[in-house]
């Protein structure tokens, strides 16, 4: 009887025990299933490179031509000849339009005629001198022998001077007649247009028949011809004033074209304008001309794209970076430790762009830390684990 009670009150211990287990064993599985996984994250390494300290364009620059030249006839008339059209090229002296010069040849032909005409007088009347001249030479010999008598040396003497005068004269009308065929021709190059250098014809606003003026001081008249020569390019860009004192002639920088995708072009700082613009009361800008390195042969770049610029100011090659986009704020970044844990690190900085920023002190080359700051849960203490990308 007393083993019976024995074994009934053993029982409830051994079951007990029994569920004991099966809770901490549920309580541990329910723990390992309920564990939080890893945060994938984006890793970068701090390594070393080329960091680059540049100023951008406030407002879109504009590509322009080293010379353009919107041109009219010196002299206002009717154009008789059109010579060229719109996009045609051509070469420095090319006529590029006539005006209507019948009266100014004429006059030409006039003054030609008049200057026969005084060349044939200077032979008669010089001839005339000439023999003057002798007569009166031969005369002095007769006065010294008596044959004739003082009197008629004095007339003929008289004469061959007054003879000598007219002959002057009439060399000095065929420096007159010369002066004004020189005077016609000249008149005669104000009605004809001519290529100042080799270049493109960009517009045409007259056309044959049609009368061209030139433009009078402070009245604004359209160009008969606009002529671009495009073997020159350059990129004029305002940079805002802050900026401005970084910039120096002779600097390296980078332009792309929002018509030409995925290409950069070399260039070089030319000018800075020596005054600043105040187009807008808070928008204050100086305009920086940057021209091409080497234009390109296979892209069709036109005079009037818009452009942006980029100066490089300073550059320090090899110098220790990570991407800028890892930089918290407070120049801080997360750091990926051996044991899979993330640590808040502060660093000190020194060039900086929108790709890379310089490391003066608190990485080393080699450490890892978080791109992908984006992401839920990325924080300092979480453990992680790197993503691992798939090459396609």
């Amino acid at each position: 009887m007393s083993s019976l009670q024995s074994g009934k009150r053993r029982f409830p211990l051994r079951t007990f025990l029994i569920v004991l287990l099966l809770a901490i064993a549920a309580a541990a599985l329910l723990g390992y299933l309920s564990r939080s996984k890893p945060i994938l994250v984006e890793l970068k390494k701090v390594d070393r490179g080329n960091v680059e300290a540049a100023v951008s364009n406030t407002r879109a620059g504009t590509v322009k031509a080293c010379r353009r030249a919107k041109m009219s006839p010196p002299a206002g008339g009717q154009i008789s000849k059109m010579h060229v059209k719109k996009g045609q090229r051509v070469v420095a002296g090319q006529i590029l339009l006539e005006l209507w010069d019948e009266d100014l040849h004429a006059q030409e032909r006039l003054s030609r005629d008049q200057l026969k005409t005084s060349e044939l007088r200077v032979h008669e009347v010089c001839s005339m001198a000439e023999a003057a001249q002798r007569d009166a030479e031969r005369s002095k010999e007769l006065v010294a022998k008596g044959f004739i008598s003082p009197q008629q040396l004095d007339r003929t003497l008289t004469d061959a001077k007054a003879r000598q005068a007219s002959c002057d004269g009439a060399r000095s009308d065929i420096a007159q007649a010369k002066s004004r065929i020189e005077v016609v021709k000249k008149n005669l190059e104000r009605m004809v247009l001519r290529a100042p250098f080799a270049g493109i014809v960009a517009d045409i606003s007259g056309e044959q028949g049609e009368y061209a003026t030139p433009s009078p001081p402070g009245i604004l008249t359209l160009p008969a011809v606009d002529l671009i020569d495009d073997s020159c390019l350059f990129v004029s860009a305002p940079i805002d004033e802050v900026d401005a004192a970084k910039v120096k002639v002779g600097q390296s920088s980078r332009i792309t074209l929002d018509a030409i995708k995925g290409r950069t072009f070399a260039g070089k700082v030319k000018r800075i304008a020596p005054y600043v613009l105040e187009l807008e009361k808070q928008a204050r800008t100086v305009e920086v001309e940057v021209e091409f390195g080497e234009l390109p042969d296979a892209d069709n770049l036109l005079v009037g794209y818009s452009a942006d610029v980029e100066i490089v100011h300073e550059a320090h090659e090899k110098t220790l970076r990570i991407p800028t986009q890892t930089l918290l704020e407070g120049k801080r970044v997360l750091l990926y430790g051996s044991d899979g844990k993330l640590e808040e690190r502060t660093i000190a900085t020194g060039l900086a762009n929108w790709e890379y920023t310089e490391i003066v002190s608190g990485l080393n080359e080699g450490d890892q830390i978080v791109s992908s700051l984006d992401r839920p849960g990325v924080k300092a203490g979480v453990i992680v684990q790197p993503e691992v990308r798939r090459e396609r």
